[in-house]
């Protein structure tokens, strides 16, 4: 039961370079991501809906069972994965169910499940089956690396958003003492202003909403210039946070490959541990071949 359980936790886990049934179950599961996400889209297509809705239907029943199938199977196998927290069968498998990428599985499928049986609003039905795009998180870190990123900068992060959110009820209220008495249908409220000011700060400037008085118009070219500096400010710190990320992933996987040359050569559970690693933190196969190379003649 433990070597079953073994061998379906390496298929569903992000492939193996020379693992062709993990290879597989990566590919037939990411093909069929990508053409829910097509059939979603097509289907808000009032000629193509009306055309194929019976086709759409089929399709997504068998998408459900599949990612039911793949989910259910998912919770079942977390009991043996290395990763997983707690110290019992029970403890392992919660502490999966309550992991991002399970939260993501369980809200992909569970919308068309409640529409079968309860009759769901298919508008967001369909809205929120796009959610299974992130199930791509499966077979790629790029949602691990963005929330490891934002974890290790949090305190900088927060600190940029706190000074946005100031920026953006302060503009608010001085936009609204400005304009409301010549705007009275438009700035009519403090909360309703936030809507000028969050588009003013962030850059985008729509237009439907502008100040027209003197002072209003002060106030707007002073809270576009600041949204340059939060946005910019956010934005560097996002970049930062991605920039050590990859410097810290390049340096561990260096680590373990020097560690697996101290004995002359890489053993074959060391080279796999190596490429284990290198899937882990989003790192090609060019990169770690090339680096085995160089620390191979360096060692030498």
């Amino acid at each position: 039961m433990l070597l079953t359980q073994k061998r379906i936790l390496q298929i569903l886990s992000r492939h193996n370079h020379n693992d062709l049934a993990s290879k597989l179950c990566d590919l037939t599961l990411g093909v069929l991501i990508l053409l829910n996400i097509t059939a979603v889209t097509l289907e808000s297509v009032p000629q193509i809906g009306a055309r194929f809705q019976l086709q759409f239907y089929y399709f997504e029943i068998l998408s459900i069972s599949i990612f039911t199938i793949e989910y259910v199977t998912r919770i079942w196998v977390s009991t043996i994965d290395v990763k997983g927290k707690g110290n019992t069968n029970f403890k392992r498998r919660l502490s999966y169910l309550f992991s991002l990428t399970e939260i993501v599985d369980l809200i992909s499928i569970l919308p068309s499940i409640l529409f079968m049986f309860n009759g769901l609003d298919l508008r967001w039905m369909r809205v929120l089956r796009l959610i299974r795009l992130l199930k791509f998180s499966h077979y790629s870190p790029a949602l691990e690396s963005l929330t490891a990123a934002l974890k290790a900068e949090r305190n900088s992060f927060t600190a940029a958003i706190y000074l946005f959110l100031i920026a953006l009820f302060f503009s608010s209220a001085l936009m609204y003492m400005a304009e409301h008495d010549t705007q009275p249908e438009i700035f009519t409220s403090i909360p309703e202003t936030i809507w000028w000011s969050l588009i003013t700060l962030t850059t985008v400037g729509y237009g439907d909403v502008t100040p027209i008085t003197t002072l209003g118009k002060i106030i707007g070219g002073f809270t576009a210039v600041m949204g340059v500096f939060v946005v910019a400010l956010l934005t560097g710190i996002v970049a930062t946070a991605f920039s050590s990320q990859i410097s810290t992933s390049k340096q561990i996987i260096e680590f373990e490959i020097a560690s697996a040359l101290n004995d002359g050569g890489i053993k074959q559970d060391e080279l796999e541990k190596i490429y284990i690693l290198k899937r882990e933190l989003n790192l090609s196969d060019e990169y770690v071949n090339i680096l085995i190379k160089l620390l191979s003649e360096k060692s030498n």
